[in-house]
């Protein structure tokens, strides 16, 4: 594997370490294998969906009562946004498609869950010891810390590493080659690399103070950094020798906690603009306290969010830990929590909800270009942001743009279709809202996924584009994500016909050989988009 590198992350870097391992990378699963039966499957069958999802529930990861940290029982952060996030909205389209109750009493069954591992509710903290009602996440995205110690047990010096799987890096504390002096050798063995900062000191007057020295060195393969967190030079020593883990600190991502909130603010939504449902005592209840659950999680995120000339975006504020700190968020993450604020916009008419869902839609829309057959491209770090433009350091972490990251060379990297899928949902669920976008916007995106997306391989069959722009060729992991374009299908029928056929090529399924396999959310989500896109985007 490739080191990560700020001045131009690599794909799977980046997933890592920015909370997105979502489809892409989860899809490298056992789902790649078709079983015996997969050439019977009909991915439009209502029977096909609600088979998988009892299927689902029998253990697959992600299930509703796990946390979203790496305490649940598969070990990996990010399971409710990336798994069961999908399991929801395949149950909220699934029950657009047939007006079938049971998919909502679903809904109920899996949401009580989900909102009784809040970290409210779990009474466990973030990086900050705040006890939010939202989902936190730490290994494997999250910058990782450890705090050396002198001999006297003092604190003394933190070392991070800002690396993917941080918490799986050691840092080793050696006697230098020089009298007075120490060594830090870094190992991460997850990705296998190595970092060494040799014969350094603890004295600020020195040119080997350690800080001075981790910082004027170039990015390293671990991201490491470094910061004196003594009271004073005399306050404590140098670090005692020997071998300390990193731990990851525990974020709440705004993008997780709006995949987890977005279909159940949909629930809301159903329930209130239906008279009959709204009748119900049961589902009326449950409206109202998940609308108070939705709008106490998204205002977790009030503080990441900024709009300048009236266009609104996701930051990570400095020092939050996680490479790229004090930057833009990508897109994909804004808008993945604005499509809660979508659904917020609707069901309350409040004036911040509406404004902010404007103004994340301007900046969306300002990001989109007009490719020469009349599709929409765009990139996955916003143009024109830090990130995207690359920044240097200043001289000091006090006045750096980051402190994870403290110098970058630009990321222009095309959206991959697997985020580009949460860009597409906003859009449209904006301009159905009327709150952006216009309907020339929409077949434009339609033709992002005709023109760019699709594709015939040198055999004729069906095959996938891996970015918006049309570059590169997805393999089955990537075909797999198709159905979450079906939100344009409207627009052109296509988009159904071609994840149709994309499905019927590979047979994605959850079992292999009789067996049940490692099955995601996300399969149960789009074969839920398949039997929607039949009757709404056929």
């Amino acid at each position: 594997m490739q080191s990560f590198r700020p001045s131009g992350p690599n794909r799977r870097d980046f997933l890592r370490v920015s909370g997105l391992t979502a489809a892409g990378v989860m899809a490298g699963s056992s789902l790649l294998t078709p079983s015996a039966h997969a050439a019977t499957v009909d991915y439009t069958a209502r029977r096909t969906f609600d088979d998988w999802d009892r299927l689902f529930q029998q253990g697959s990861p992600g299930q509703p009562d796990q946390p979203n940290d790496n305490t649940n029982a598969d070990g990996r952060s990010g399971m409710l946004a990336w798994s069961q996030s999908y399991v929801l909205l395949g149950l909220v389209r699934m029950y657009e498609t047939y007006k079938a109750p049971y998919y909502l009493d679903r809904l109920i069954e899996n949401i009580d869950q989900v909102l009784s591992v809040r970290d409210s509710e779990r009474g466990v903290t973030d990086y900050r010891g705040r006890s939010e009602p939202a989902w936190r996440a730490d290994h494997p995205y999250t910058v990782g810390f450890t705090t050396l110690k002198d001999a006297d047990g003092r604190p003394t010096l933190e070392v991070r590493s800002g690396l993917s799987y941080a918490d799986t890096t050691t840092v080793s504390v050696q006697a230098g080659s020089r009298a007075g002096t120490f060594t830090l050798k870094l190992v991460n063995t997850q990705t296998n690399r190595t970092e060494t900062a040799a014969n350094l000191t603890m004295d600020p007057s020195s040119p080997d103070y350690a800080v001075t020295r981790v910082y004027q060195a170039p990015i390293g393969p671990l991201m490491v950094t470094v910061r004196d967190v003594r009271e004073s030079p005399a306050a404590a020593g140098d670090p005692v020798t020997g071998s300390f883990p990193l731990l990851s600190a525990p974020v709440i991502f705004a993008v997780h906690t709006g995949m987890i909130t977005y279909p159940i603010a949909s629930f809301v939504r159903i329930v209130r603009q239906s008279p009959p449902l709204l009748a119900n005592p049961r589902y009326r209840a449950k409206a109202a306290e998940y609308l108070a659950a939705v709008r106490d999680a998204v205002a977790v995120h009030d503080w990441e969010y900024r709009e300048t000339d009236g266009e609104g975006c996701l930051i990570w504020p400095k020092s939050q830990p996680l490479p790229y700190d004090g930057c833009e968020q990508p897109l994909n993450q804004s808008v993945g929590l604005g499509q809660t604020l979508v659904e917020l916009a609707i069901v309350t008419g409040d004036p911040t909800y509406r404004r902010k869902v404007a103004a994340m839609a301007k900046m969306l829309s300002r990001q989109l270009a007009v490719d020469a057959g009349g599709a929409y491209s765009w990139h996955y770090w916003p143009a024109g942001g830090h990130v995207y433009d690359g920044f240097a350091k200043t001289g000091s972490p006090a006045t750096d743009v980051s402190v994870f990251t403290p110098e970058g060379r630009g990321a222009k990297q095309f959206e991959d279709i697997s985020h580009g899928a949460i860009d597409v949902e906003f859009a449209v669920r904006a301009f159905r809202a009327k709150l952006g976008f216009t309907g020339q916007d929409m077949v434009r995106l339609a033709r992002t996924y005709t023109q760019n997306v699709a594709m015939t391989d040198a055999a004729g069959l069906p095959s996938i584009h891996t970015t918006v722009a049309g570059t590169g060729t997805g393999a089955a992991s990537v075909a797999h994500q198709a159905p979450r374009w079906m939100q344009v299908a409207p627009w052109s029928p296509e988009v159904h016909r071609h994840s149709l056929a994309l499905y019927d090529r590979y047979r994605p399924t959850p079992e292999v050989d009789g067996q049940q396999a490692i099955g995601f959310g996300w399969l149960l989500g789009n074969v839920a988009y398949l039997n929607w896109g039949a009757k709404f985007g056929a």
